[in-house]
């Protein structure tokens, strides 16, 4: 006995970021997101695509907002002590004014900067800057922080990486603050934050109520 049978193959497409564009055409720009919990590698792979863009000889500003002062007050730093020089501003709007003439535009801690952040890349992205962003796409309370949701609709590619969970080892997207201070922002390291998954952030909170 013969059945007919019917395969369909799901191929996943991941996106390949060039470096450089060899042909004569306009440069055309787009943006990225990285997103995470803490301990996810956010930073690391800013800092990576960051380096591939310098290493293909390509103009390249970063900026950082002024209140992150953890590692370092003129670098972007990876909690693998990975850094690479950057600008700390006040507010979104100061990018733009601070944007010579460049290919790629990073951003880190996202989450901190106020909504024009949104407009700004938009803006980035529309004079053929390649805008690379990544930050915390929730807050300790597991809610969507600052700008980055907004960030994440209006970008061509998004990319969420995982930590692992500190209480069973599984992947990780939920940031759990680990002192009882209600402040939304909270500039902290591993004394402060702990990765968990969904389960175990949801079984603490409820022993926490």
């Amino acid at each position: 006995m013969f059945f007919n049978c019917k395969i369909t193959f799901f191929v996943q497409l991941i996106p390949m970021f060039l470096e450089k564009d060899l042909s004569n055409k306009p440069q055309k720009g787009w943006i990225e997101v990285i997103c995470g919990s803490m301990f996810s590698g956010k930073t690391e792979e800013l800092i990576r695509r960051l380096t591939r863009a310098k290493i293909a000889r390509q103009r390249v500003e970063i900026f950082k907002p002024v209140i992150d002062i953890r590692y370092s007050e003129n670098e972007v730093v990876s909690h693998n002590e990975n850094a690479i020089r950057s600008t700390p501003v006040e507010t979104a709007s100061n990018i733009i004014l601070l944007t010579g003439n460049v290919d790629v535009v990073g951003i880190d801690e996202a989450q901190f900067f106020d909504n024009g952040l949104i407009e700004v890349c938009n803006k980035l992205a529309n004079m053929g800057i390649r805008v690379i962003v990544a930050g915390l796409d929730m807050d300790f309370q597991g809610k969507p922080f600052g700008p980055m949701p907004q960030l994440m609709c209006v970008a061509e590619y998004v990319t969420k990486v995982h930590a692992i969970c500190m209480r069973c080892g599984s992947l990780a997207n939920f940031s759990h603050r680990l002192s009882d201070r209600e402040k939304l922002v909270l500039l902290g390291e591993k004394n402060d934050y702990e990765p968990l998954c969904r389960e175990c952030y949801f079984e603490l909170s409820k022993k926490q109520r």
